[in-house]
């Protein structure tokens, strides 16, 4: 029997993404492997740090724990969003890892010059892209320990 105290709260995920496939694919890795976790999604960069700074239409959001970004994003792309998330006082110690296509080094490199505390290149698979979002989600919800919110 577990202690009530240790039993895992749920966190609050938040994926930037404007692939409609991809979302797809996160909320069936999350819905497969834990459902506790939840799941909100943004699909431009504008709509995410509206969300994350509680701004209209997203007043009443729940504060993310965890933030999956996809670097090509419409209005504004994910190393803007990256950037602006690390350097605000408020936001900057919210885990973010970048979930995107891109392979390039230049990519990489920017991504952590700019903070992201990973990151990690899609699978086209869709099998392997389930897989690496549960080892997203098993990390940072099994093994590191979160900022309190």
């Amino acid at each position: 029997m577990t202690h009530p105290a240790l039993e895992s709260v749920p966190i609050e995920v938040l994926l930037v993404e404007d692939d409609p496939g991809d979302v797809l694919m996160t909320r069936e890795a999350f819905e497969e492997h834990r459902v506790g976790n939840r799941l909100n999604v943004v699909s431009d960069g504008v709509d995410a740090l509206a969300y994350l700074r509680r701004e209209a239409p997203y007043t009443d959001v729940p504060r993310p724990d965890l933030i999956l970004l996809d670097l090509n994003l419409p209005r504004r792309d994910g190393r803007e969003v990256l950037s602006e998330i690390k350097n605000d006082e408020s936001l900057c110690r919210i885990p973010v890892v970048v979930l995107t296509t891109s392979q390039a080094d230049e990519d990489i490199l920017r991504s952590y010059q700019l903070h992201a505390n990973a990151y990690v290149t899609k699978p086209v698979d869709f099998e392997q892209f389930v897989n690496v979002v549960r080892q997203i989600d098993e990390f940072f919800i099994s093994v590191v320990k979160l900022p309190p919110r």
